[in-house]
């Protein structure tokens, strides 16, 4: 089924399989580029305009020649911006998941963004991020967000609640809440949220307390 065609679908009837299946076709297609400079998104993340119809043969490129480009600069992606409502928007986890995995959705378990409660005496697993996870790149895109917000040497660990953990198993990616400034606790969520549109969407990210689990590391 062509992109053309599933897009034909009226957004209300885009359910969950729908989106599957319209971006694993997605990354077999080619778009063209609407402007060459990024846009800032209404979220405030920055984003290239690009279509999947109606333009010259000659303008369109491999989604996965634009991913790659996207991937090193650290910007997400949106499917036809000219339509009232565009068709997908793309954010830059799924960009480089797409071009490090060959798939811009990993379907996992359910996700956590926020603070992970961690109960007295309770056994975890931890360890460092390994760089298959969270390669080079985009440690550097996540550390120039991070200097922005004032944020000289962010600190992350891996954490698991599962004595056995198996490759299916729930992983977080914590930050320490300690080399993020100890934000107020109101704030923890929208904090979560943003680090969360620079990863993959079955990643898990929360905010721990290097009290509460020692270990962290320097992204």
């Amino acid at each position: 089924m062509s992109i053309e065609h599933m897009l034909s679908v009226p957004i209300a009837d885009r359910d969950a399989a729908w989106e599957i299946e319209f971006l694993k076709e997605l990354g077999r297609g080619s778009v063209a580029v609407v402007n060459p400079d990024p846009v800032q998104g209404p979220d405030g993340w920055p984003y290239l305009l690009v279509a999947t119809g109606g333009r010259k043969a000659e303008e369109f490129e491999p989604v996965i020649t634009v991913a790659r480009w996207l991937a090193s600069r650290g910007m997400g992606m949106v499917l036809n911006p000219e339509k009232p409502m565009p068709d997908f928007v793309l954010p830059f986890g799924m960009i480089w998941n797409f071009v490090e995995r060959g798939e811009f959705l990993t379907l996992a378990p359910s996700v956590r963004a926020g603070a992970l409660e961690i109960q007295n005496g309770q056994k975890l697993l931890t360890g460092a991020p390994s760089r298959v996870y969270l390669p080079d790149a985009v440690r550097s895109v996540l550390k120039e967000f991070f200097q922005r917000q004032k944020v000289a040497d962010p600190r992350v660990l891996m954490i698991s609640a599962e004595s056995a953990p198996t490759a299916d198993s729930q992983w977080d990616l914590a930050f320490s809440l300690e080399s993020l400034g100890s934000p107020p606790a109101q704030e923890h969520s929208g904090i979560a949220e943003a680090i969360a549109w620079f990863l993959p969407t079955h990643y898990s990210v929360a905010l721990v307390s290097e009290k509460a689990v020692p270990g962290f590391v320097s992204l």
